[in-house]
């Protein structure tokens, strides 16, 4: 996490900035246009939000200083994020084989829908897993057919891949 010291003689100074979703170091930062679309928005969000801080009139001195130092972090890491984007379309990808950005659809005891994104792009709880993950990276180069098995924490689960889309994620 960044910190940034407001004062340094008082522990309630310290700003932690919350970390953006990690990416490994050495690792490309991929995303979908949608994630590039996504990160753009936020990015507007912070600049409204440093607008509204700066200009609130209830808001304390030191308040507004931490707030402020907590959105221009944010803003700052999320700048650099941008910077280092590389947009894949999809649609460019073989439409047989499991690579970014790939909706695959499983079948084992259960089925399951997932979609492989941007680190920054990812949740889980929609199906969408980041291109680094381990469940993303058993699937990557397998064609409808394969069988798979997924890392979980009781243990790998076998899954056939059943289909495979591009969409506009």
């Amino acid at each position: 996490m960044n910190r940034a010291f407001v004062n340094e003689d008082d522990d309630a100074g310290v700003v932690l900035i919350p970390p953006r979703a990690p990416l490994p170091p050495g690792t490309t930062n991929y995303v979908t246009p949608r994630g590039l679309s996504l990160l753009k928005s936020e990015l507007k969000e912070l600049d409204t939000e440093k607008a509204r801080i700066t200009s609130a009139r209830k808001i304390a001195d030191q308040e507004r200083v931490r707030l402020m130092t907590i959105a221009r972090g944010r803003y700052n890491d999320l700048k650099s994020r941008i910077s280092t984007a590389i947009v894949l379309d999809p649609a460019s990808q073989p439409a047989n084989e499991v690579r970014f950005g790939a909706t695959v659809l499983l079948k084992g005891d259960t089925s399951r829908t997932l979609t492989i994104v941007g680190v920054d792009e990812a949740n889980a709880s929609d199906g969408r897993i980041a291109f680094v993950a381990p469940v993303a990276r058993a699937l990557v180069g397998k064609s409808v057919g394969a069988e798979v098995k997924m890392p979980s924490p009781s243990g790998p689960i076998l899954f056939s891949i059943v289909e495979i889309k591009y969409e506009n994620t």
